[in-house]
């Protein structure tokens, strides 16, 4: 594929590095429920080769999937890396053996973390690590992160990480770890329908942040769904990849790391970067937040 046809490029700022604007999330080629290794180790494998074959060079994990399954993969399937791919982790959870999600947020934590990613990657650095706040059920919580940024800032000085980000965290809790660190990246649940983070992600582009959505198609009801689908099918295309292409419509700094673990779903999802999205569509498209906040009110 050619680079205009995954989104078009984005440079982190203050970095050199580019990604284009559609990558690929890891975190599922880990076993059911992010847990133990996967079914088909050979496809996981197989998938992440043939997404930097077609020009991904975006690579969203962490070690606490499997926990350390999906890095370990991703070193048995890419190293030694190609020198054009970025890869981003992120600190903050541990998985206690009855497979549950727990903060992991003290220094010690976040140290022996990083430590964690970088030998299961096989990295002497990586290039970006987020601060992953575990907040409330539904997505960020208030409250201070200064401790944490501090500690990630810390290790970027000794050299382990050479960029900083932030995951599942609030507007308040930019400004302060911003106030401690560089910030070149925030990665927070938004989608058609869950569109709480507008105002941060015009924010966030204006300073040539990258804004990174997860879960592009959680939370729908079947009455927006069903919108969705309406323009999917008149586009000839699924609603995955509608969603995908408005969210690269919805704003420059928006990058995408849809996960899967088919080499058919790949190309899918790579192909929305090629969606035109008419103004009629967009419009429809965008009335599905809009009915999702009169329902809640």
């Amino acid at each position: 594929m050619s680079e205009s046809t995954l989104g078009g490029r984005f440079t982190f700022p203050g970095t050199s590095l580019t990604v284009q604007r559609i990558g690929y999330g890891a975190m599922q080629l880990a076993g059911e429920g992010v847990w133990g290794p996967p079914k088909d180790p050979d496809g996981a494998v197989a998938v992440l080769r043939e997404a930097v074959s077609a020009g991904v060079n975006h690579i969203d994990t962490s070690d606490f999937y499997g926990p350390h399954i999906t890095n370990q993969i991703i070193r048995q399937a890419l190293h030694p890396y190609p020198s054009e791919l970025v890869i981003v982790t992120k600190l903050g959870a541990r998985r206690p053996s009855d497979k549950s999600w727990q903060p992991a947020i003290s220094p010690q934590d976040l140290t022996a973390g990083l430590h964690d990613n970088l030998r299961n990657l096989d990295l002497e650095a990586i290039d970006i690590v987020n601060y992953r706040a575990m907040g409330s059920v539904h997505g960020p919580k208030e409250g201070s992160i200064a401790e944490q940024v501090t500690v990630l800032a810390d290790l970027q000085s000794k050299g382990l990480i050479r960029h900083i980000g932030l995951s599942n965290v609030t507007t308040a809790q930019v400004a302060e770890a911003q106030a401690i660190t560089d910030i070149v990246c925030v990665q927070n649940n938004y989608n058609l329908a869950h569109r709480q983070d507008d105002v941060l992600i015009d924010d966030l582009a204006r300073q040539g942040i990258a804004y990174v959505p997860f879960f592009p198609l959680g939370g729908f009801t079947p009455l927006q769904s069903s919108t969705l689908s309406d323009v999917a099918g008149r586009l000839g295309a699924t609603p995955m990849q509608v969603a995908l292409a408005w969210l690269l419509h919805r704003s420059p700094n928006i990058l995408l790391i849809p996960g899967t673990s088919s080499v058919a779903h790949l190309h899918e999802n790579l192909a929305a970067g090629q969606l035109k999205l008419s103004p009629q569509a967009l419009t429809e498209l965008d009335g599905i937040a809009a009915a999702a906040v009169a329902v809640e009110h």
